[in-house]
């Protein structure tokens, strides 16, 4: 064999060489992106169940609520007792009053809540497009590198 063989043989067996290993970042890219977007179509699924148990939650905690408070108040009537919300005003007046301040300061606090959910899933968002932006700019800065290492060795 002579030497401009020997130096083709090499350069089919480099380029060879070089196909199988795109090849197989290739079917590692496909494979991974078809995992990734399983996952995705099931994520509105969830999401959905997710909302569904919440509201059913609320829905029983409401139910708990209107029962509680109507044992009590039938029980209270069973005993015949007079009124004591006609007995003693002020109480009364005062459990109003606290009950009136917990249901607003409860109102906000769930306001506030929700706007710094909100506030918190947006900085999430722009997070993640600043992350993507990142790992697209240090890809092509290796690939740069890449290309100059390579052209200066060959």
């Amino acid at each position: 064999m002579t030497k401009d063989n020997i130096t083709t043989t090499l350069a089919k067996s480099t380029i060879t060489a070089a196909a199988d290993v795109h090849n197989i970042y290739e079917i590692i890219k496909q494979n991974l992106v078809i995992a990734l977007d399983e996952i995705a179509k099931v994520q509105p699924q969830f999401s959905q169940l997710i909302s569904n148990l919440q509201l059913d939650y609320i829905q029983a905690t409401k139910n708990v609520i209107q029962n509680v408070t109507s044992a009590q108040e039938q029980f209270v009537a069973s005993l015949n007792i007079p009124s004591t919300v006609a007995l003693l005003p002020p109480y009364s007046e005062q459990f109003a009053k606290q009950t009136n301040e917990i249901t607003n300061n409860t109102r906000r606090t769930v306001g506030i809540n929700n706007q710094l959910t909100i506030n918190t899933l947006h900085a999430a968002r722009e997070n993640l497009k600043i992350y993507n932006r990142t790992i697209d700019a240090v890809t092509e800065f290796n690939s740069n590198v890449a290309k100059a290492w390579t052209t200066n060795l060959l």
